[in-house]
């Protein structure tokens, strides 16, 4: 079989195409996730504080904040997005507070999830559900 210089042009790039594709880009639950941030240990609910607006306008710009006194480190997910892990921020010893704040995006009306690793290895959990009345992520 013989290829023209066009048809073996558009082959090599298909499979440069090919490669910069993600492979299988696992979408793990939030569950899953969860599982693995804490190592199957006990999540109580509360120590967290989640300040997020419960109607943001726009998906595409949703400020929020986290924090957990004695937290070192806070897990944020957005359960209905195609990829849920958002953040994880990790606070030394020398952290003034475990807070954070930052912008994310949403695909549309959904549950933000923020899980605290606490200093003595227990774990804490916070939910709070935010509308989005324009998609972030492709909506």
């Amino acid at each position: 079989m013989e290829f023209t210089r066009r048809e073996t042009l558009a082959l090599g790039a298909g499979a440069v195409a090919m490669t910069m594709l993600p492979m299988g880009a696992s979408a793990a639950t939030v569950d899953e996730l969860v599982t693995q941030f804490t190592g199957g240990a006990d999540v109580v609910d509360g120590g967290v504080v989640l300040d997020a607006p419960e109607i943001a306008e726009n998906g595409n710009t949703v400020p929020i904040e986290v924090s957990a006194e004695g937290a070192s480190a806070i897990m944020v997910l957005a359960a209905g997005n195609p990829t849920p892990p958002v953040a994880t921020f990790n606070f030394g010893p020398l952290a003034g507070a475990s807070r954070a704040s930052t912008r994310i995006r949403l695909a549309g009306t959904q549950d933000v999830v923020a899980i605290a690793k606490m200093a003595d290895g227990s774990f804490a959990r916070v939910q709070k559900e935010v509308k989005v009345t324009i998609g972030g992520c492709g909506g």
